[in-house]
């Protein structure tokens, strides 16, 4: 599972890396991904939706059984 989310986040890390930001996988259980957001990410007034909308859907898409997906400080 591990790696499945590893690609997920490689296939929209080029996205966050053009704007200067960048994300790292912290943990994870069978249903729940938790993300660290960095660089420009970090205080980016639409962190939030990238992380609904592109992340969120992202990993989805390669681990159909996450549920939810959050950013940790």
């Amino acid at each position: 599972m591990k790696k499945q989310i590893e690609k997920a986040l490689d296939e929209i890390r080029p996205f966050l890396q053009s704007d200067g930001g960048n994300i790292k996988l912290i943990s994870f259980t069978e249903t729940e991904v938790k993300v660290k957001l960095l660089g420009n990410c970090v205080n980016c007034t639409v962190n939030q939706m990238t992380l609904k909308n592109g992340v969120e859907m992202t990993i989805k898409k390669y681990v159909p059984q996450i549920e939810k997906v959050t950013s940790v400080e």
